[in-house]
């Protein structure tokens, strides 16, 4: 039986989710209708935002349904960027880190190459774990030139996880709004929207077992946007377009049974990766966690094997059952390698042997029993084959 242990590309949807899914798909009318029809799927449009609302600790005004995380990033950055820039022509600079997912980077930069934004990134140290000292002095000199600060809460590579509370504490004392990608956290540790200080924050379905292409970006009251789409105004102005009841009741149903979970989810998963991270390093001594002893989420083991290809590694454990990846599924097939790692300090050789496990509701000790029985002849085989030339 295939095992799967890439959960940080996307997790199964679960078997309530999918009926609650296919369920409402069958439901007819637009909610913005003011027949009997749209009124009723309007009605569970708006049970699902209440019940993401009380998931995420945010106001039920704050949540805007969208496709996915992308989508939430680029909505959020531009967004912001844009009201913050226009407002003040000297408000230019986004800071963000090398570290980031692409749907964050890609649009900073989009916006320094086409919308004169300058683009300032906070150091991370060889853990992955963002230089927050850097952060102070730098906002202490330059405030007044920054528009917004976007860092995400766990990185989806290597699972490190985020000072997110000190990080807008030191941007509240000037104003400065922060947005944070957190499709990889949501769902695997605690999100309170209210407290966290931020002025938006991304997540996504399908990390967490709802359908793919269903998101949403939580955007505080008092925090103003310029949309990137114009139409009908939905979504407090910020995401025109009919609006998918089916996929936010199916989000709703699933944030409600991972948040119900989460403390014994995180027990269960927790033990597992124990043994994953024990037992790898049993096989192969010289692989380096990469994270280190830095806090970081025990469902993402994300290790670097010396002299070993992560394709080859891919490759031979797929042949084996075994379904893991080098990093984020949103740059697999692209030859190079992790610019996660290489902002981390890795060389291009180190980086391209990263291997990620990740873990998830399905998981079982059967799957991490799978893997270990198999990685042993994968990694001598991968060591022996060595780097690609370059």
């Amino acid at each position: 039986m295939p095992t799967y242990l890439d959960h940080a590309a996307t997790t199964p949807i679960r078997p309530e989710v999918l009926i609650a899914f296919t369920t409402a798909l069958s439901s007819v009318g637009n909610p913005s209708s003011v027949h009997k029809f749209g009124q009723e799927v309007r009605n569970h449009l708006e049970a699902a935002r209440e019940s993401l609302a009380r998931s995420t600790g945010a106001n039920r005004s704050e949540i805007i349904f969208t496709s996915g995380g992308t989508e939430s990033d680029n909505l959020a950055i531009k967004g912001l960027y844009w009201q913050r820039s226009w407002a003040d022509a000297e408000r230019k600079v986004i800071i963000t880190a090398a570290t980031e997912h692409h749907g964050v980077l890609d649009p900073i930069y989009w916006l320094a190459d086409n919308q004169g934004a300058e683009v300032e990134i906070v150091p991370v140290d060889s853990r992955g774990v963002f230089d927050l000292g850097w952060l102070e002095t730098y906002l202490a000199e330059n405030a007044h030139r920054v528009a917004l600060i976007s860092l995400m809460w766990i990185n989806n590579e290597t699972g490190v996880i985020a000072e997110m509370q000190t990080i807008t504490a030191l941007a509240k004392k000037y104003e400065i709004p922060v947005h944070s990608d957190a499709v990889a956290a949501f769902g695997h540790i605690p999100i309170d929207f209210a407290s966290s200080g931020l002025a938006a924050l991304s997540i996504s379905a399908h990390k967490i077992g709802g359908p793919v292409g269903t998101g949403a970006l939580i955007v505080g009251r008092s925090v103003k946007l310029t949309s990137l789409v114009h139409g009908g105004g939905q979504e407090r102005g910020m995401r025109s377009g009919t609006m998918d009841a089916a996929g936010a009741q199916a989000f709703a149903l699933a944030a409600e049974l991972a948040l119900r979970e989460l403390p014994g989810e995180a027990a269960r998963i927790s033990a597992l990766s124990e043994v994953l991270v024990g037992q790898i390093l049993r096989i192969a001594p010289d692989a380096v966690l990469s994270r280190g002893d830095a806090n970081g989420l025990a469902a993402t083991v994300h290790f670097t094997f010396p002299g070993c290809s992560a394709d080859s590694m891919i490759f031979l454990l797929d042949a084996a059952g075994v379904s893991v990846s080098a990093g984020s599924a949103c740059t697999a097939g692209v030859n190079r390698p992790s610019h996660v790692l290489l902002a981390m300090g890795r060389t291009e050789d180190e980086a391209t042997g990263a291997l990620r496990i990740t873990l998830g509701y399905t998981s079982t000790r059967a799957d991490v029993d799978r893997f270990l029985e198999a990685f042993p002849s994968v990694h001598s085989a991968a060591k022996k084959a060595g780097l690609p030339s370059k």
